[in-house]
């Protein structure tokens, strides 16, 4: 594993967001949502593509916390230009877990 300085890894902006809508994302090679994220007054609303359709469907997501990147340039997934980083873990079968704060926090709070 290769280490790095604290400094490096204060440049990564992680932040919670709450999920407000999540859309399946029909152009996607793999399957995919849509997700819009409200990341609070500083950051506002920003848009990801997030392949966690195996784990979690569009219902279950609005409204619930999530970690992200917020500083990474926008990415353009098909027709969607993705905004940030919805962050998660696989789990052994290869899908995606969210990354979710456990307690009720501040959107746009980052992490520590």
């Amino acid at each position: 594993m290769q280490t790095i300085s604290w400094d490096e890894f204060t440049k990564v902006d992680l932040r919670v967001g709450r999920v407000l809508s999540a859309e399946v994302f029909h152009q996607a090679r793999k399957p995919a949502y849509v997700l819009q994220v409200d990341f609070g007054e500083e950051i506002g609303i920003r848009k990801s593509s997030a392949q966690i359709t195996h784990l979690y469907k569009p219902e279950e997501l609005v409204g619930k916390l999530v970690v992200a990147v917020v500083n990474f340039p926008k990415k353009q997934i098909g027709p969607l230009m993705s905004e940030c980083l919805v962050t998660g873990f696989h789990n052994a079968d290869g899908e995606v877990a969210l990354c979710v704060p456990d307690k009720p926090v501040p959107l746009g709070m980052k992490l520590l």
